[in-house]
């Protein structure tokens, strides 16, 4: 129990020297605005290179994403159809199209597919 003990608190203070020590040296020391300026071959830029990022573009990848994950974890049930019991793979695969269908239901309520506003 004392070797535990021991252990866990060895391990905590190295992994808290690390991190201090990772902190203290990624600190940048001189904030130029030369050197936050983006580099386009020596010249001054045309425009800024930080442009607004279109926040409902951003969702629909999101959901696009979670989507696509829920299909490729759809694909297989049908084959373990043949090797599980049919009423629990029938509960299951239910229950799991059940939570698709709400969570396309609360993004539809939502707005978030309304590509009008």
């Amino acid at each position: 129990m004392f070797s535990l003990f021991t252990m866990a608190t060895l391990i905590l203070l190295i992994s808290s020297i690390v991190m201090m020590l990772a902190s203290y040296l990624s600190k940048k020391t001189m904030a130029d605005r030369e050197k936050c300026s983006p580099f386009e071959c020596g010249f001054d830029p045309k425009s800024s290179s930080r442009l607004p990022f279109s926040l409902r573009f951003f969702l629909i990848a999101i959901i696009f994403l979670i989507f696509d994950v829920e299909i490729a974890l759809i694909l297989p049930m049908v084959m373990i159809m043949n090797y599980s019991h049919i009423y629990i793979w029938l509960s299951t695969s239910i229950f799991f199209i059940v939570i698709l269908l709400i969570g396309l239901y609360h993004e539809w309520n939502q707005g978030a597919l309304n590509w009008s506003s």
